[in-house]
């Protein structure tokens, strides 16, 4: 289980290493984006100058640093500009559309990019392509700061094709050959290469400049013989980040404006995809290419690297960009059935890229924009009479005489604005998802596939003692005061108890007292250009319900990508949970075979005893895997005098990222069975590090023993349950949106939490990715916390707490035994 993760440098960056508070994974940004566009597909230098011009005008939206002529980056991608490219370069190059065209950012030093070029040369032959010849691209730097200027790698043009022996490569398939090509040569050769495009269809030119200074440093841009029918440009505000040239937009096929609030939990689960991709149009090359997703790369990176995938395996692109940015869909009561049937087919197979962002992307023939569902960054249009469409962060980037524009809008929540130069049109947003939703029978599948929990049979067990539930809160360090102040108003009002703005008592690495595991943890919250969203007045763009169970293969469509079980909330009850456990009891439902596995360890071996909890636990999982489960529910409720429970967060998250390590994570749900869970943190933090969903067992056997014992009397054990599964699922809402996440299905996984106090060997080996700014204590001290607790729980009556089941507790309000305050009397 010994996993380290260094957070370095980002490959190709001249970013700073990790150093004090600041670390490259943190880099994100806002930025201006536009695109111009002639309808009919009429390539002329005219409209790469009007794409410059809009650049040059979305200044405001760019920035710099303390240099005034050191850009954060700015780019433009457009088509591949086959006429200008034979005119300059020194070699022949063959039909237009079956050759390959890159930018290429190579080693600074001569000697350095002279060798790369040979090692990239090896990679294109033993991939059956050629080099047809390479190009030193002409720069003008004088414009450039010296930061800009010191950081500028050496760019060159490779040409690419078929080798003479081979059959001509032409369209997709050629785009094909260039992506494994691609990412192969990321891959196997220096962090220092980086190519900005690599494409028979388009091409980019970008860098760490300021908007004017584009087409001054390459001036290609100017050449009357690079033509175009379209322009993507893009202008970079990476407010609190560094800037970079691989960083600047345009990527392959996007350029975007925003965050992606969700990217570290879609990186992990993109990752734990690999393992079970195929596809017939990539055949044995695709296993060349990956890992599909660069390390520490950004989120627009990121994003592209997952868009690329899904339509060079198969998927139109607007079809890719629907599945990872869906419209607000779970609560659109007037939304028609085609379209509710194929947003949720998708949500069985991928979790949306979740945050405020307008997205431009291009395949070099459509083009067009999607808005995130919150409708949380501007995205205005014009059309003129002479087939121009102008899009862009804002109006007025290109001055346009008013008389000539035939139509103007701005682009809706959730919505696709489309232009197909091919067909001289633009697609209406209904047309676009009319078409997609009508190429499967996606409705059909999932009315085949889909079990609902709530038209499963109920199921009724039997309730325990009040010695047992004692026993058991104490086990998890349950208080009179979180049974009085969290869980009974809960249960009667179905409301988070509401208290004062912060708290006053020390974090629990400081703290005397044995804490919990998730009081370590605190999420991160949105920040500069990136909102939260107001989770009571905006209900209708999020969503609680989720799927539990595997996933199929992402890159086939079929009736077998949507097998499994819709929960309507996260928190389950222990009935629900029972529902799910015996469902292939008869063996009936063999795609939802259920595996409980114990998550206990030796209390006597202290933090090697975790460790060793944990590694037979995550071998149990990999073997109840390969045995067929298709859920895994992790439990801690059979604990005894010997064995103690794991805490409930690091054995979710050990265990999550096990099995994306071993790539078979989305073969299965995890349901985590858990008695320390009873707080609405407790919960976001479970969700957050991988929890398909979560069953706070002993709250509810805590509810009911209150209600048993006359401490609540207003209402009944199913209502006070509901109450607590509706105030537990309202504050996770509440909990995403401050990070400017929607749904339960993008925020599962999605680590956004920061840790302080726990040692870099515990994060780095099971909590892997997650920000931590200080170390501190590690698994021996986390051992004898939950050791004070166990031994409490199985201490001789004599011995008990006088007069008490439980300790008063003391960290909301102050007792003279409780935790420390620091306003205390």
């Amino acid at each position: 289980m010994n996993h380290t993760v260094a957070h370095t440098r980002p490959p190709g960056t001249n970013l700073p290493q990790a150093q004090g508070l600041y670390d490259p994974a943190f880099e994100h940004d806002a930025c201006g984006v536009g695109f111009v566009v002639d309808i009919g597909g009429r390539k002329s230098h005219r409209m790469l100058s009007l794409g410059l011009q809009c650049l040059a005008n979305l200044d405001h939206r760019g920035a710099t640093g303390a240099e005034a002529n050191t850009g954060d980056g700015a780019g433009v991608l457009i088509q591949l500009p086959d006429r200008f490219f034979r005119s300059v370069c020194d070699f022949k190059l063959p039909a237009t559309g079956t050759y390959l065209a890159g930018m290429a950012f190579l080693p600074r030093a001569a000697e350095a990019a002279d060798a790369m070029a040979l090692n990239i040369e090896k990679i294109v032959q033993s991939e059956g392509l050629q080099v047809l010849g390479w190009r030193d691209v002409p720069t003008e730097t004088t414009t450039l700061g010296s930061f800009a200027a010191d950081a500028m790698p050496t760019m060159r043009q490779v040409f690419v094709s078929a080798a003479d022996d081979c059959d001509e490569l032409s369209g997709l398939e050629l785009e094909r050959r260039g992506f494994v090509l691609r990412k192969r040569i990321e891959h196997e050769t220096d962090p220092a290469v980086y190519f900005p495009s690599l494409s028979g269809r388009t091409f980019v030119y970008k860098g760490m400049l300021t908007v004017d200074q584009l087409a001054v440093v390459f001036p290609d841009l100017l050449d009357e013989r690079m033509e175009t029918a379209m322009a993507l440009v893009h202008s970079r505000f990476s407010t609190n980040t560094f800037p970079s040239w691989p960083l600047a937009h345009p990527y392959r096929f996007v350029a975007h404006n925003g965050e992606i609030n969700t990217v570290m939990g879609n990186r992990n689960w993109m990752r734990a995809r690999e393992g079970m991709l195929e596809s017939d149009v990539f055949g044995d090359s695709l296993e060349r290419a990956l890992p599909v997703m660069t390390p520490n790369a950004s989120d627009t990176n990121s994003f592209d690297e997952a868009l690329e995938l899904l339509h060079l395996a198969g998927r139109e692109l607007p079809h890719a960009m629907l599945m990872m940015v869906p419209e607000a869909w779970e609560n659109h009561d007037t939304i028609p059935d085609w379209k509710r049937d194929f947003y949720e087919f998708h949500a069985s197979l991928m979790e949306p890229w979740d945050g405020p962002a307008a997205i431009a992307f291009t395949d070099g023939t459509v083009i067009g924009a999607v808005l995130d569902r919150n409708g949380l960054r501007p995205s205005r249009y014009w059309v003129t009479d002479d087939g121009l469409v102008v899009m862009a962060s804002e109006v007025g980037v290109l001055d346009i005489d008013q008389s000539t524009i035939v139509q103007k809008g701005r682009l809706q929540p959730g919505h696709m604005f489309l232009v197909d130069t091919e067909q001289g049109r633009i697609v209406s947003d209904d047309e676009v998802k009319r078409t997609l939703a009508g190429v499967h029978p996606y409705g059909k599948w999932l009315r085949e596939g889909l079990v609902h929990l709530d038209d499963l049979p109920d199921r009724f067990l039997l309730t325990p003692q009040h010695s047992s539930v004692v026993k058991r809160q104490r086990t998890f360090g349950y208080t009179e005061e979180e049974l009085k102040i969290l869980l009974a108003p809960m249960a009667r009002t179905g409301a988070e108890p509401i208290g004062s703005m912060g708290s006053d008592t020390p974090i629990a690495a400081l703290s005397n007292k044995s804490r919990l595991l998730f009081d370590y943890f605190a999420q991160l919250f949105a920040q500069v250009t990136n909102p939260p969203l107001d989770a009571i007045r905006e209900e209708l763009v999020t969503s609680t319900a989720s799927t539990i169970g595997p996933e199929a293969n992402i890159l086939k469509v079929g009736p077998e990508s949507c097998r499994q079980i819709v929960v309507p909330s996260p928190i389950l009850s222990n009935e629900e949970l029972a529902k799910i456990q015996y469902l292939n009891e008869n063996g009936d439902h063999p795609d939802f075979e259920a595996f409980a596995i114990d998550g206990l360890y030796s209390v006597a071996a202290e933090g090697a005893g975790i460790v060793d909890g944990l590694e037979t636990v995550c071998a149990k999982v990999s073997e109840a895997i390969a045995n067929g489960a298709k859920i895994i529910i992790l439990s801690d409720r059979y604990s005894n005098a010997e064995m103690a429970p794991i805490p409930s967060l690091l054995l979710t998250s050990a265990v999550h990222h096990h099995l994306i390590r071993e790539q078979t994570r989305t073969k299965v749900g995890l349901v985590v069975e858990c008695g320390d869970a009873r707080e609405i943190h407790h919960m976001a933090l479970l969700l957050g590090y991988g929890a398909g969903a979560v069953n706070p067992y002993l709250a509810f056997e805590s509810i009911d023993d209150l209600i048993s014992q006359g401490i609540i009397t207003d209402v009944d054990e199913r209502t006070a349950h509901r109450n607590y599964i509706k105030a537990c699922s309202k504050g996770v809402l509440k909990i995403m949106s401050k990070m400017g996440i929607s749904t339960v299905a993008s925020y599962a996984g999605a680590q956004v939490f920061e840790c302080v106090g726990l040692s870099t060997e515990v994060i780095n080996n099971y909590f892997t990715g997650t920000t931590s700014k200080l170390s501190g204590v590690g698994l021996d001290v986390l051992a004898e916390e939950v050791a004070i607790r166990h031994r409490f729980a199985h201490l001789d009556n004599a011995a008990e707490v006088a007069h008490r089941d439980l300790e008063m507790g003391g960290e909301y309000q102050w007792r003279r035994e409780g935790e420390y305050h620091l306003f205390n009397p």
